[in-house]
């Protein structure tokens, strides 16, 4: 199976009141972190959708095997960015591993986790399992493409998970809930 991993990490952070992508932890930034974790995983190839200081994020990043992709309207919320990456992906993909930045316990061997569901099952949506809930990171075939052009707003790709949950394979991953939004959220340690 082909491969896609693309990085959501256009947005501007409202809520921490500074680019999430940018907070340190363990000496990188966040958006370097999961980049690197991308790479090192099983995955063909890794796409950065960025927006809000696009040119900051792309220096963070350079030196690894990352496709930057700008998204002029990340304003208008994640699932442009969704859109700007799925437009993008390869013919060759057979679906797109969607991720964010700020999961800080994401390892590259839950990655390969849901890569190889996705040989296991390659049309059916793969998702992680965190609390009650099914959601990023999460692969999708490429038979659902079409209907992650479709999202609108601030909605993730949940929605796509939800509607096809009779068929979704969910991995589960605890670590998963563990994310920054708000300065409180910013590690001092792990």
């Amino acid at each position: 199976m082909n491969v896609t991993a693309v990085i959501l990490a256009a947005g501007g952070s409202s809520r921490l009141g500074r680019p999430k992508q940018l907070v340190q932890f363990r000496g990188l930034s966040l958006l370097r972190r999961a980049a690197e974790t991308a790479c090192a995983s099983r995955a063909d190839e890794v796409v950065a959708v960025l927006g809000h200081d696009a040119p900051g994020m792309r220096s963070d990043i350079e030196g690894l095997r990352v496709r930057v992709l700008e998204n002029p309207l990340w304003r208008d919320g994640i699932s442009s960015s969704i859109r700007r990456a799925i437009t993008s992906i390869s013919p060759e993909s057979d679906g797109a591993l969607l991720m964010v930045c700020d999961q800080l316990r994401l390892t590259v061997s839950h990655l390969d986790a849901l890569i190889d569901a996705f040989g296991r099952a390659p049309d059916r949506p793969v998702a992680s399992a965190y609390g009650e809930s099914a959601g990023v990171p999460a692969l999708f075939p490429r038979a659902l493409f079409g209907e992650l052009l479709l999202l609108k707003g601030d909605r993730g790709a949940k929605r796509v998970l939800l509607a096809h949950r009779e068929i979704l394979v969910t991995l589960p991953w605890p670590d998963g809930r563990l994310d920054v939004d708000t300065a409180p959220d910013v590690p001092t340690h792990l």
